[in-house]
Formats: C-alpha cells, sequence, structure tokens
C-alpha cells in the first residue's frame, strides 16, 4: 500500500472513513441492537454459571432419592463414598430468649485457685448454730478481723432446735457488723431456720457422752447440709465451715488454706486449759484421723447402719489422730493425708460440694457427718488434707475423761 505523497493527515484519513450518517444508521437498526443485547447477555450468564458452580458442587447430593434410614447397606455405601451433605451452620443468628422465667448459669467461669484475691473469688462461710449465743460475740470479734476482702465473703447461718437466744444475739451481731462505716461489713449474710427435733442438750455430759455421739451427727450432717444447700450460690469458689465456738484463729486463715490449693482442708484442733497458772494445751477434735487396718477390720464385722464416733473407747479404731501431732511452733504448712476430718474448720473447694459431696445423715461406710463426708470426698477421688502444725484454738469443754 502507498502511502501519500506527503504523507498520511487527517484530511486524508477522513477522505476515506463512511459518512457519520452512514455510521449512525448501522449502529441505530434493529438487528445490531439485538445482536449487542444477546452478547451481554451470554457473557454476564456465562460468568454468573463460573462463579456459581463451586457452590452449587457442594449442595449437590449423591445417592438415591431417599433418606438415609430408608437405604439398603449398598445404598449406603454409594452414598457416603461421595461428598457428605454440607451442614452450615449460621454463627451470626443467635437465638435470643427472652423469658423472664428462664435463667443462663455459666459455672465455666467459677474457680478455686490458690489467685483467690486477685481473681475476686468469693467465699462462702457457713455456720450451723444450736443454743450458740454465749459463743457469738467472740465469734463476731474473730470473723471481723478476717483478712480476706470482705467484699468478696458472704456470711450464712442455720439455727435450729434453739432454746436460748441464739437468733436474737445473732441477729443483733449481724446488724452491727453490716451498718459499720468501714471495710468490715461483709458482702451479704443469710439466716436459715430449720429445726430438726432433735433437742439434746447443750450439757458437755450430754453433748460429748458416748450413747448421744450418734444421733447428734446424724442431725448435725443433716443440719449442715440443709445451710449448704441453701446457701451456696453459682458465684462461689470456696465453703469454709467455721464452728461457733473457737476462741483463736489467725486472720490469714482463709488465705493460708487456699495457698494450699487441696479439695479439702482442716487444721489442728487444741484448746487452752489453765491449771495452777499454767497453760495446758489440750487436743480437742479425734475427727481427724489417718484410717487403720484394725478400723477396717472392725467397720467389717458391724452392721452397715453402725456408726462408728472416733475418740471413745467403745470403739477401738487404733486410727492415726491429728491432734496428737504436730506443734503450733512447727512449719505450719506441712501437710498429711486424711481419711476423716472433724467440722471446728473446713476449707472446701465449692465444685466439691457441687459434685454431691456432702455429710451423710446415716452410716456411709460407717461413719456420718464431717468423718463420712471425709470418706465421701476420697471415694469420689478428691484429696483431703490436714494440717498438724496449723492450730485453731477450741473453747475448753472440760471433758473429764470418756474420751481417747
Amino acid at each position: 500500500m502507498l502511502l501519500p505523497k506527503g504523507g498520511v493527515s487527517w484530511k486524508a484519513a477522513r477522505s476515506n472513513l463512511p459518512p457519520t450518517r452512514a455510521i449512525w444508521v448501522l449502529f441505530t437498526r434493529s438487528r445490531f441492537l439485538l445482536l449487542l443485547a444477546l452478547t451481554g447477555l451470554i457473557v454476564l450468564l456465562w460468568r454468573g454459571i463460573r462463579s456459581s458452580a463451586p457452590d452449587m458442587q457442594r449442595f449437590y447430593c449423591w445417592g438415591p432419592s431417599k433418606p438415609p434410614m430408608e437405604m439398603t447397606p449398598n445404598e449406603q455405601a454409594s452414598w457416603t463414598s461421595h461428598l457428605s451433605t454440607p451442614v452450615i451452620f449460621n454463627h451470626h443468628a443467635p437465638l435470643e430468649i427472652n423469658s423472664s422465667t428462664i435463667q443462663h448459669v455459666d459455672l465455666n467461669p467459677i474457680k478455686s485457685t490458690t489467685k483467690a484475691v486477685q481473681n475476686n473469688e468469693r467465699v462462702l462461710i457457713l455456720t450451723p448454730l444450736k443454743d450458740a449465743s454465749r459463743y457469738l460475740s467472740k465469734y463476731f470479734e474473730l470473723v471481723a478481723k478476717l483478712s480476706y476482702p470482705h467484699h468478696l465473703i458472704d456470711l450464712a447461718f442455720l439455727v435450729s432446735d434453739t432454746t436460748d437466744d441464739t437468733l436474737a444475739v445473732l441477729a443483733a451481731e449481724l446488724d452491727r457488723i453490716q451498718k459499720r462505716p468501714d471495710s468490715v461489713p461483709f458482702r451479704s449474710a443469710m439466716v436459715v431456720e430449720k429445726d430438726f427435733g432433735f433437742m439434746l442438750s447443750q450439757d458437755v455430759e450430754d453433748r460429748h457422752g458416748f450413747k448421744a455421739q450418734a444421733p447428734r451427727r446424724k442431725a448435725l450432717g443433716k443440719a449442715r447440709n440443709y445451710l449448704l444447700y441453701t446457701a451456696l450460690k453459682p458465684e462461689h469458689s470456696w465453703v469454709y465451715w467455721r464452728d461457733a465456738d473457737i476462741v483463736d484463729s489467725p486472720e490469714r486463715i482463709i488465705e493460708d488454706f487456699i495457698a494450699h490449693d487441696r479439695d479439702v482442708l482442716v487444721p489442728n484442733i487444741w484448746f487452752h486449759r489453765y491449771q495452777d497458772g499454767r497453760d495446758i494445751e489440750g487436743r480437742f477434735d479425734y475427727n481427724s484421723w489417718v484410717e487403720s487396718d484394725k478400723a477396717r477390720k472392725l467397720a467389717a464385722g458391724l452392721d452397715k447402719d453402725t456408726i462408728i464416733v472416733e475418740g471413745y473407747r467403745e470403739f477401738d479404731t487404733g486410727r492415726t489422730y491429728m491432734a496428737r501431732m504436730g506443734d503450733w511452733r512447727d512449719n505450719k504448712d506441712e501437710e498429711i493425708e486424711l481419711d476423716g476430718v472433724g467440722g471446728v474448720n473446713i476449707i472446701v473447694k465449692a465444685d466439691v460440694h457441687r459434685s454431691g459431696i456432702n455429710f451423710p445423715c446415716y452410716a456411709f461406710e460407717n461413719q456420718a457427718e464431717t468423718e463420712g463426708f471425709a470418706k465421701m470426698a476420697k471415694r469420689a477421688g478428691y484429696g483431703v488434707y490436714g494440717l498438724p502444725n496449723y492450730v485453731v484454738w477450741h473453747i475448753d469443754t472440760d471433758e473429764k475423761g470418756g474420751n481417747v
């Protein structure tokens, strides 16, 4: 092709183009517009098919057109040899429940750890009371001094079969404590009343005599369980059982015990007795013990409903008593494993109780109440321990003989 002598110019090129009118007529013809529309539709359909093909493959159903429950074994094998039917859960569309009668409790965050204070772990202090008015002033004096943050402590009491002014004194003491303007008031306090028809007097001779022990332990077990199941809330991480007749205990006892990270833990229980100007340190609680072969043999020969009460000559068990061990001057963190525990002072991880470990008001492995509680806890795989050198001081009950 020969170029014009003067080169390519707009005028020369324009002379070779068709007229503008002819071009306009071509583009506005019906056949051209229809062809253009069909071409665009085909392109759009093709792109849509290509993008949806993988999604369609996900929902492709293999096998016969019948429910899996109605397939023959061969049809089941043929069906499952291909892709599984996909199931899509839309996690962005939660189920909303607005009924005021439905409550949701999540126990997963409730832990019992050695960092209880940092984690704001709640402690429930439980105290059963019967004719205990004379002990309550000292009880609240000691409890008010506990160093564990009081805003993390809930108090609960069960008053049962009382003939004195226990309820009135308790109410007055609680009112006084909870109205204080400092950091002494506790998070909450609960008073439970429940009589069980057990009217044994609180005299030493009646209360600690051998014949009274089995019925008394059964009644105490029932009282503890009523108190526990009424007061324990989902927020509690620890349960601290504390009797009313303690006369002295360390202010950091909760933190000290939590640091051991044990399922069940008890201290040694002693008492002071002053004679001729001398302080005689007496050993009080014989319910914290280590099992013996002699006791196992004794239990094997007893009726299953017989309750062995510890610390009395009528049952020669040969068990090792923690009360006869240890010294408060020695290492207070020394531990021993126990098979029975006394109820004067116990710290329990709340989940132990939630798992069903309570205080049997019947013979469980020939034990009841706190000793039955320890047996039950060990049967369930929980650890039961004592601190022989960590002493909590009980009142002197002036017992004269009868006990081991």
